[in-house]
């Protein structure tokens, strides 16, 4: 399975077309992410969105106020970069967007419930931001 996913992305750097796969490898917002385990699949938090957002492209997901969030990671900030959280919409009203995972400005979010801490700190991929 390893030596699969190290093909796949070896063919995606060299351009290589691969059968079912395609995107593009974007700029990194932050080189380390806080999760709740070592691999960032379980949900931190429930977060209500206080404002609109407007994805600027595929590594972010768009909100609007009032909808909630499942944040699964918080990057850590860097420099002058903006504060960034990943997640996702959640809401029946939501159907088409349910799912899709990406990020968003945490300063545009309130958390209305954390279900674990965020306190593993794990190094960002180039698969973190991978768009399709």
């Amino acid at each position: 399975m390893t030596l699969t996913i190290d093909l796949v992305i070896l063919f995606l750097c060299l351009g290589v077309p691969y059968p079912g796969v395609t995107g593009i490898f974007m700029d990194k917002l932050a080189s380390k992410k806080l999760c709740a385990d070592e691999e960032c699949v379980y949900t931190i938090s429930l977060a209500r969105a206080e404002d609109d957002y407007n994805a600027p492209d595929c590594r972010f997901i768009n909100i609007k106020k009032g909808q909630l969030i499942y944040v699964y990671s918080k990057l850590v900030k860097e420099r002058e970069a903006g504060e960034f959280w990943a997640g996702s919409v959640y809401g029946e009203q939501y159907e088409d967007q349910m799912g899709t995972v990406g990020y968003f400005p945490s300063n545009l979010v309130s958390e209305q419930h954390v279900y674990q801490e965020a306190n593993k700190t794990i190094p960002t991929t180039a698969i973190d931001f991978f768009c399709e």
